[in-house]
């Protein structure tokens, strides 16, 4: 099994990602993943065994354990997996190791759910993508639901145009790419440029699943439009400003034809049987 590129493991140790999504307007992104992971969950108020592969220092862990759930977290990058296991001192529920989204070591059908809210975006090749699949419906039970989010094919386009690199001809050159292949390289390591990564249509989000042997229950685009206006960051901090802001994204995240204006996607499957 290939090795995680070296400068993935290097973004993450540079990078705070979980406070990329837990601070200012990137909380959009928490709280969309929160209510659409939440709706799929058993909705009896049982506690379940879920699998957070892929994830992080912790940051869906904690909200689920909060919930009330088991959660087992693997990650490939040692030190988000350290975060996490201090995290875990303190958050009955929530264990964290080591581990690549390929080939985890847990049982056949041990798990309530399994979230993979992360592994996609750095498996390049579609082979890992379909075992990374693969392997999450491998160890959740018959019905269970797999989530997996995957960073939308024209999110550096966007991206480039909210933020100006767009404007850079190497920051163009890579975002021809992206649109053509799907396959993301910021070869020089340019601040704000992201790291190797593999960008989604749709469309291929859902045959990746298929593929895996999963049902697929629905694609959903996560911030919509909302994610590329950072003016609206002045008024996430208000409650009946950011639920408009919310309900906006609410509003197309199934639509079709606007599903990959998104920055992320979420793929919402289960396990047949």
């Amino acid at each position: 099994m290939p090795e995680t590129p070296p400068e993935i493991i290097r973004h993450y140790r540079s990078a705070d990602e979980g406070a990329r999504i837990t601070s200012g307007f990137g909380r959009l992104e928490l709280l969309r993943t929160q209510e659409i992971v939440r709706r799929h969950l058993a909705g009896d108020g049982r506690a379940l065994d879920l699998l957070d592969i892929g994830g992080g220092t912790g940051v869906h862990a904690a909200w689920l354990a909060a919930d009330g759930h088991r959660v087992r977290l693997f990650d490939v990058v040692p030190e988000h997996v350290e975060a996490a296991r201090r995290l875990a001192e303190a958050t009955p529920g929530l264990t964290a190791s080591l581990g690549d989204a390929r080939s985890l070591p847990v049982p056949d059908s041990a798990f309530d759910g399994a979230l993979l809210l992360g592994p996609l975006y750095h498996l390049t090749g579609r082979d890992d993508r379909v075992a990374a699949l693969r392997e999450a419906g491998r160890a959740v039970r018959p019905g269970g639901p797999v989530f997996a989010a995957a960073i939308s094919r024209f999110a550096s386009l966007f991206d480039g145009l909210a933020r100006g690199f767009l404007f850079d001809p190497e920051f163009r050159r890579i975002v021809e790419d992206d649109l053509a292949t799907g396959r993301h390289r910021n070869e020089r390591d340019r601040p704000g440029w992201f790291t190797t990564a593999y960008f989604h249509h749709p469309g291929e989000l859902r045959g990746e699943c298929l593929d895996a042997g999963l049902d697929v229950v629905e694609i959903v685009g996560i911030e919509g439009l909302a994610g590329w206006l950072p003016q609206l960051a002045d008024r996430w901090d208000d409650p009946e400003s950011r639920e408009i802001i919310l309900r906006a994204a609410r509003a197309t995240e199934t639509e079709p034809s606007l599903r990959g204006l998104s920055g992320h996607l979420i793929a919402v499957a289960r396990v047949p049987g």
